[in-house]
Parts: structure tokens; sequence; C-alpha cells
């Protein structure tokens, strides 16, 4: 398992490529990575805040979760912090399994706790101000499957 809360770019191919690599016996990888989306055209960045130690251990409370609830092999988890541009990554996720269907549900479980519950707080900077992103209903209803 492999969790990292980080302010630098990260290379989704050579992490990808790396956790891979490190799979032996597991006949599924699945990734997924966030990109910071201008929707509505005025987005000139994004701001993710998070208190240091405290996100880490909640992110690795809730990889050790996602590892015996889906019978994982591995978890990775890169999360960025800081100031981002429309275009670039926020986040990674990798999880490796046995068989594809728990390796699917775990990265979905991670992902629906990391839009949702994990202690980040984003913050948009538009041409026209700055305001704090608000939780969605969607990703709020996607955790009660769980």
């Amino acid at each position: 398992m492999d969790i990292r809360v980080q302010s630098d770019p990260f290379d989704f191919g050579a992490e990808a490529e790396a956790f891979a690599q490190r799979q032996g016996g597991m006949g599924a990888v699945v990734t997924f990575t966030g990109i910071v989306r201008d929707a509505a055209g005025s987005l000139v960045s994004m701001e993710i805040e998070h208190y240091p130690g405290m996100t880490e251990k909640a992110l690795e409370e809730h990889a050790h979760e996602a590892l015996t609830r889906f019978q994982l092999g591995d978890v990775l988890i890169v999360h960025r912090f800081g100031a981002m541009r429309p275009g670039e990554m926020i986040m990674m996720v990798a999880t490796a399994a046995p068989h594809r269907a728990d390796a699917f549900q775990g990265a979905e479980f991670l992902m629906d706790y990391l839009k949702s519950r994990a202690p980040f707080w984003k913050k948009e900077i538009t041409r026209s101000g700055t305001d704090w992103v608000a939780p969605r209903h969607e990703d709020e209803d996607a955790l009660g499957r769980w």
C-alpha cells in the first residue's frame, strides 16, 4: 500500500507502470486519475488544502478498509494539494486484485470516499472571483451503495 499527499505533479504513466510491475500473483489492475476541469470556461486555478498528518491517516484507514473488503492485493493513492490549473492531474488511484471485479469495486469505493469524505478542501479561482467547492448531492449519494 502506497499513500502519498504531495504538492508536486506526478507522472501517471510511470506510476501506473511501477504499480502494475509489482503485482505478482494479481490478475487485474485498475487505475483512475482525476483532472482539473473547467466546466464553465472561466476557471483560472483550483487550490486544494489539507491538514498534514490527519489527511494521510484518513486515507490509510480507508485504503485498509478497501484492501480487506474487496480482497485487494495492493492500493496506490496519490493526491495533490496546492494550486493547479485546468488540465493538470489532481490525483490517481490504482488497485490490484486477483480478479477484475474486486479491482474495479475497490477503485470505485476509494474514489467515492476521496470525492466526498477525504479531508481535502477545494477552492476555485475564476475570472470573476473565488469560491469554495460545496459537496455535491450526487457524490454523497454514491457513498450509499457501500
